[in-house]
């Protein structure tokens, strides 16, 4: 059913180029990461019935999905894109910065700096937890094989980095220590793929690793799937995802679909929106559904991006930019 659905997927997500050259103001292009799949699936469906309850329009949305960064490139290169959902800021702000496609200050235009939704970076193990790895320090263990999607082309990636190095930091050590804990952690690293759906293949498909890290809505849809092969592992510490939103101005205005796009993206802030995210496992923001699936969602020590690395700004700067640490520690 798994690989139905991945399938499924990847079918959709190439039919939507073919789509762009009819867009119009009763259809919608939503690109997103790469393990929003299935809640889309859901999301979408909820939102065409709204829109129609509300005005009588019959719309379609089409969805394209990947690595996050890769992505945002590919929407400031010129994929047409009326809604951009990433998992991080900077994979919005570069809209704004290669091609002015969006204010600067896009994120003052809804709740939560426009992040309707957030989640964190878990530790999917294989049955019964033969390598017993409970924590980040038995990742850099000898032996160990750790399944990442990279983390210059994936926010997922980018998400497991952050979060390994602010282990480090968030544990009493300095920015010397963490750059090594993270070296010794990618030499454990057999592959990189691209995006977090990649990553998850290689490890629930392929059968590569002993360890996957991911977003918790992911390790939850393979245990779903194929549950009685997986155990989920919560570290100590982990990153705080938040998963922003942005209206594309430049092409709404072009495909004069900007209602439309923007009762798409304040959908998400709703209380059926905010649902739907849940049931799949995404934390929502609206405190009565927190309160609805308490029981739910682990409570977990969660640090920001700002907490530790100052802002995603410095944080892609001087770990994911050129010659950044990145770069530095792959290479060796």
């Amino acid at each position: 059913m798994f690989v139905k659905l991945l399938l499924i997927s990847l079918f959709i997500s190439s039919t939507t180029f073919s789509s762009l050259s009819v867009a119009d103001e009763n259809s919608l292009l939503n690109v997103s990461y790469d393990v929003t799949r299935e809640f889309y699936k859901d999301f979408n469906v909820a939102f065409v019935k709204y829109w129609k309850d509300k005005t009588g329009a019959t719309i379609t949305i089409n969805q394209s999905h990947g690595g996050s960064s890769k992505q945002a490139r590919a929407v400031s290169d010129g994929l047409e894109a009326d809604i951009i959902t990433m998992n991080q800021s900077p994979d919005i702000d570069i809209l704004y910065k290669r091609a002015k496609l969006i204010p600067k200050d896009w994120q003052k235009r809804l709740p939560h700096a426009s992040s309707p939704t957030s989640s964190t970076t878990v530790f999917l193990v294989r049955k019964g937890n033969p390598k017993q790895i409970k924590d980040w320090d038995d990742l850099i263990k000898p032996g160990i094989a750790v399944v990442i999607p990279n983390p210059k082309t994936s926010g997922n990636g980018k998400y497991s980095y952050l979060a390994a190095w602010g282990y480090v930091i968030k544990t009493g050590g300095d920015e010397a220590k963490a750059k090594a804990f993270v070296g010794k952690l990618f030499k454990n690293v057999p592959v990189l793929d691209t995006g977090g759906r990649g990553a998850t293949t290689t490890f629930a498909q392929r059968g590569i690793g002993d360890v996957l890290l991911t977003f918790e809505n992911e390790v939850n849809l393979i245990k779903k799937e194929l549950g009685d092969q997986y155990d989920v592992v919560y570290p100590s510490v982990s990153i705080l995802a938040e998963n922003p939103i942005a209206v594309v101005d430049k092409y709404v205005d072009k495909h004069k679909n900007r209602a439309l796009a923007q009762a798409y993206a304040e959908f998400h802030f709703s209380e059926a929106g905010q649902e739907i995210a849940a049931q799949h496992d995404i934390r929502p923001r609206l405190q009565s559904v927190i309160e609805k699936y308490k029981s739910k969602f682990k409570s977990l020590d969660l640090f920001s991006v700002d907490e530790v690395f100052g802002n995603w700004e410095k944080a892609q700067k001087t770990h994911f930019a050129d010659g950044g640490n990145f770069d530095q520690i792959y290479s060796k």
